[in-house]
């Protein structure tokens, strides 16, 4: 429908991109399947000690007389992996306590074995760069396409090493979750590819890279495939650029520039003297590279700063549109493409707070202005945004 009254670049092939964040939450589901019986294990001991609040108090006691520096507990959410993360990765900190809480609660029958505490440790140590990778692409306060390619491959190398190496549960665990990323990953993403592309940081080079591990004995024939994307998307911005600045094109064909040496020549001239005056004209235009041939020819850009949020993309090409005035628009539009929905089911959860059962009645103008609002002041005032694993998750402080 959108490209019967406006025309698509590319031919409308690069406009399927999938959440990467809910992908991940099914390559982790999978994978913790295989250990569902710990995990309902650990949920269950989080829930009995919150049923009451003279259990938070002998759990608390314990944690203080133990001098530890937690002082939190974590329900998950069943449904998101993330929050599943924090409530084991939490439970693990008070092992000792839970061990010492079994000897003043007589009621308490979840306590984990040995075995199952190992499982867990064992579980944190796989999920822990993948829940870095999570908090990374569900960004909402930089660009994350340009960092898409370089979380996925580092997805990867962490199942290839897990599925080679530990116990036989973590190799099992790594090879569903394997399968599930070959599924969804397999078929390379175009224009994610590109957005890591127009990050001055990485271009073909750091794409080559991720391929390799990625794709194997695919990645030459995908890496082709992206350039050739590339350029055909480059060319369409050039053509949309001349039309809706009304310019001509400036450069002449070479057939042109040999019929007007001919023109010029007379009959006495020999083939060499024509040949020799078609070879100046061509000296004294000389042939100018396109902004894409430009920018992948120049050195990559390297940051002091190694933390990848700290760089923003975006900005670097609003500097440098001076001098890539056709480009740094192309890559405007790829790196604004957001690879999660996280961040528009925040807002969507923000503005259930703000319009209450008390304020159903709120005009969108007013709405509008109080989630800005607070947003604004959150931003002055160095305030944290509640995360999305707060949001799917219950947080149980004990008690000081």
């Amino acid at each position: 429908m959108i490209s019967r009254h406006r025309k698509l670049l590319c031919g409308g092939k690069l406009f399927h991109v999938r959440c990467c964040a809910h992908l991940l939450n099914l390559l982790v589901q999978d994978g913790l399947g295989e250990i569902a019986g710990t995990i309902e294990n650990i949920r269950e001991n989080v829930n009995f000690i919150n049923q009451s609040e003279a259990r938070l108090c002998t759990f608390s006691e314990i944690v203080q007389q133990l001098q530890l520096p937690g002082r939190k507990l974590i329900l998950d959410c069943p449904t998101r992996w993330n929050s599943t993360y924090q409530m084991i990765s939490t439970s693990l900190q008070f092992k000792e306590v839970f061990t010492r809480f079994q000897d003043r609660e007589p009621n308490y029958r979840y306590l984990p074995n040995h075995e199952e505490w190992d499982k867990v440790e064992k579980i944190v140590e796989v999920l822990q760069g993948i829940n870095c990778a999570t908090n990374i692409i569900s960004g909402s306060k930089y660009p994350t396409a340009n960092l898409y390619l370089a979380e996925v491959f580092r997805i990867k190398l962490i199942l290839d090493e897990t599925v080679n190496s530990g116990p036989f549960f973590i190799k099992e665990m790594a090879a569903k979750m394997k399968l599930k990323f070959d599924k969804y990953w397999s078929e390379c993403n175009l224009l994610m590819a590109i957005a890591t592309i127009l990050d001055p940081r990485c271009k073909l080079t750091g794409l080559k890279m991720c391929f390799q591990q990625i794709y194997r004995q695919e990645a030459t024939r995908n890496m082709t495939l992206v350039h050739q994307i590339l350029t055909e998307m480059y060319q369409e911005y050039v053509i949309l650029s001349n039309e809706q600045e009304g310019s001509t094109s400036l450069s002449a064909s070479g057939e042109s520039s040999i019929n007007s040496t001919m023109e010029s020549s007379n009959s006495s001239q020999t083939g060499w003297s024509i040949m020799i005056n078609f070879v100046k004209n061509e000296e004294a235009v000389p042939t100018l590279k396109s902004e894409l041939e430009t920018y992948l020819d120049e050195p990559k850009y390297f940051q002091i700063e190694h933390d990848v949020t700290s760089f923003g993309a975006l900005e670097w090409w609003k500097v440098n549109r001076g001098k890539y005035r056709i480009l740094s628009r192309m890559a405007a539009d790829v790196l604004a493409i957001p690879i999660s929905t996280v961040a528009s089911e925040s807002t969507f959860s923000a503005g259930g707070r703000v319009i209450d059962t008390f304020r159903s009645s709120l005009s969108p103008t007013t709405a509008e202005t109080l989630i800005c609002g607070g947003d604004w002041l959150r931003v002055f005032y160095g305030l944290r945004n509640k995360s999305k694993v707060e949001d799917s998750s219950v947080e149980i402080t004990l008690p000081i």
